[in-house]
């Protein structure tokens, strides 16, 4: 049972979705040699996923630009492309099919086609570089690369033993290899690897993640339970509102698909769901997306980073019509409780589903969910773990800590990856014998809500106290002429480190670092007090997925992810 939530309703909705006699009740089961709870009623592998999905028939699932592809029609390409690519490419179980390419149907057809031969989809970050692209495919030595045309000319002749396939050309001849086909029957196993996804590689080159049948159909099934929490809450807050029906589900993705956020949490959860799903071309435009809020009646968006803030403080932002939003929420990154305010502002109509979730690609993308009035009493947390999640804090020994102190956040269930592909040393420091993830986050526990401090990684130690510069940002960024802001640790003689800050102000405004000191000495510790500062004019380097990249602004040098 997940942690008790201490508004009434929250509690009693959750209970009755979770009974034993209900569609997601949990129960123990064996998983890779551990005990862990699961959802008793399930779906054996993804390509059961993709075959429900063709009950949906003529409803839309995918607009991109002028095309709208339905479910009907999804799940026809897919099954012309899974023949396509074993005839054409050889590829069987276990194989791999590299995509690396923007956000477009083409990606997710090839990723859900893949699946189903049981093979292994790469999600390719589209912002890497020639150099990283060539690592990550003598990496995951793949039977073919799916790509468009701007991607594929990153790689410089590295994929020259890799059969390509360019989206703008050729793709279509696969989309219509073998019309009228049935999905195909190779068996699958839930524990079977069903994608691999590179971690962002702000230190060091990235891992591949593998994420298994199981793990991806257990986030839908958690994803579909916190759907329905979210639909009972609203309906017995406001009876009424059901007398007529809402507007269709419809969700704007703009997260790229190389992410979970995009993928997993988008594509594969909406196609499980019946939900259309609108995507943009071409980099992220705070103008387009208002405009597509508006005319696509958007009822949910993920944005990730600062996309949100860059619709919320455009200037054109009371032109549009946002009002169709119902849902909208976050993750990867803190979000300041004056953010989350403005969130509210911009889009009243999602103030009762507003919600920041905790996770990482290791543990399929989700651990906790703070949402709605929890989220408003408990502005700093992520929330509380969600169903069939285990979740503990433990000190450097491993050893469970008392329950408020600090420690390493840990996770175990069947959301947890199967390992990092080839890299068995890798995957034994952060599993455990008994399947427990260590996530490399500092956070405590407190009446069943997670509190996440930082990273181990970019802890600062300022003599003899720990400096967490998640909390120090947080502040920063809830000055109102702060737009961004990233705290390093910089080498000092006697203390170890001093506290740096890295500040962005928002468009027309000055900085004064001397009055920034001082707004983070009313509400923090002396010692957490930066001392020296940088103001920048240009952008805080982000990955694709939104993190600041602390390592170039520690060493200097340029992004090397391109934002196309």
């Amino acid at each position: 049972m997940i942690p008790r939530s201490d508004i009434e309703l929250h509690s009693r909705v959750e209970a009755e979705l979770l009974a034993d006699d209900g569609p997601f009740a949990v129960v123990a089961e064996e998983v890779l040699g551990v005990a862990c709870p699961v959802f008793r009623d399930r779906l054996p592998h993804l390509r059961q996923l993709l075959e429900s999905s063709r009950g949906f028939g003529d409803a839309e699932y995918m607009v991109y630009e002028d095309r709208r592809i339905t479910f009907a029609d999804h799940h026809a390409r897919c099954a012309s492309l899974a023949v396509a690519l074993a005839e054409r490419f050889g590829v069987g179980k276990g194989d791999r099919v590299a995509i690396l390419a923007a956000n477009r149907p083409e990606w997710v057809m090839t990723w859900w086609a893949t699946v189903s031969l049981g093979a292994i989809p790469v999600a390719m970050n589209g912002w890497w570089v020639s150099d990283e692209i060539r690592f990550a495919l003598e990496d995951s030595e793949p039977k073919v690369l799916v790509g468009d045309r701007k991607r594929l000319a990153r790689v410089h002749g590295a994929s020259s033993a890799v059969p390509t396939v360019e989206m703008e050309s050729e793709f279509s001849e696969l989309e219509s290899h073998a019309p009228g086909s049935e999905l195909p029957d190779v068996p699958i196993d839930e524990d079977d690897p069903a994608s691999i996804l590179y971690t962002s590689g702000t230190t060091g080159r990235p891992k591949g993640a593998m994420n298994s049948h199981r793990n991806i159909v257990a986030l839908n099934r958690i994803q579909t339970w916190h759907g329905l929490r979210l639909m009972k809450i609203a309906l017995e807050k406001a009876p009424s509102a059901g007398s007529s029906p809402p507007p269709a589900n419809c969700t704007l993705i703009t997260s790229p698909l190389f992410h979970l956020s995009g993928l997993y949490t988008g594509a594969v959860t909406l196609l499980a769901s019946g939900v259309k799903t609108v995507y943009m071309e071409g980099r992220f435009d705070p103008l387009k997306t208002m405009a597509l809020i508006e005319r696509e009646k958007i009822t949910s968006w993920g944005p990730m980073g600062t996309v949100a803030l860059r619709v919320m403080n455009h200037p054109d932002v009371s032109k549009y019509d946002l009002s169709s939003i119902r849902q909208i929420g976050s993750g990867g990154a803190p979000v300041s409780a004056e953010v989350q305010q403005q969130m509210r502002t911009v889009f009243p109509n999602a103030r009762a589903s507003l919600g920041l979730g905790y996770g990482m690609t290791e543990a399929t993308g989700m651990a906790t969910i703070n949402f709605g009035e929890e989220l408003e009493r408990r502005p700093d947390s992520v929330g509380r773990a969600l169903p069939t999640v285990e979740l503990d804090v433990r000190d450097a020994n491993g050893e469970p800590v008392a329950e408020g102190s600090e420690g390493e956040i840990w996770t175990r269930g069947p959301l947890v990856m199967l390992g990092y592909w080839r890299r068995p040393e890798a995957t034994r420091e952060v599993l455990t014998g008994n399947r427990w993830l260590r996530t490399g986050d500092v956070g405590r526990i407190q009446d069943g809500y997670l509190y996440v401090n930082s990273r181990a990684r970019d802890l600062i130690l300022r003599g003899s106290e720990n400096v967490y510069p998640a909390e120090i940002e947080l502040r920063l960024e809830a000055h109102p002429d702060v737009a961004e802001a990233a705290v390093l640790g910089v080498d000092h003689p006697e203390l170890g480190q001093e506290v740096k800050a890295v500040v962005v102000p928002r468009e027309n405004a000055e900085l004064d670092s001397r009055e920034l000191a001082e707004f983070v000495a009313e509400a923090l510790a002396y010692y957490k007090v930066p001392v020296h500062w940088e103001i920048r004019s240009q952008p805080l380097p982000r990955n694709a997925t939104g993190k600041v990249l602390k390592g170039i602004l520690q060493e200097g040098g340029e992004n090397p992810f391109l934002d196309e």
